[in-house]
């Protein structure tokens, strides 16, 4: 698992966990049934408080992303797989409808971008 935390970014340090930890399940790169770091060795590993660490978890496992089987640790769970497939059901959605609008791939493209950043 690589994740760094930029402590002069104005993006919190619990988001930037989150996000990259995210990130990694989505393209598989910490596939389902991956044993992660405990709360407190992430923190230390990445210099920030435990409960920021803890608060990435639990963002996560309420998201599906990440389950946690008590004393056995923190595992991204097989809903990830579910997550990505949705997610890819519906782009598949929303490029049949752009294009049934006729609105062009860069129009509709941008706003997707748009809403992501919103």
């Amino acid at each position: 698992m690589r994740i760094s935390v930029d402590h002069t970014s104005d993006v919190p340090p619990f988001e930037q966990v989150r996000s990259a930890i995210a990130e990694q399940i989505n393209r598989g790169e910490l596939p389902v049934g991956a044993k992660l770091p405990t709360v407190r060795a992430l923190a230390s590993d990445l210099g920030i408080a435990a409960n920021t660490a803890a608060k990435a978890y639990r963002e996560l496992e309420h998201a599906g992303l990440l389950e946690t089987r008590g004393r056995a640790g923190t595992f991204v769970s097989s809903a990830g797989d579910e997550a990505a497939t949705r997610a890819a059901e519906a782009a598949q959605t929303y490029a049949q409808i752009t294009r049934a609008l006729g609105i062009s791939r860069d129009e509709a493209l941008s706003m997707v971008r748009a809403a992501l950043e919103a």
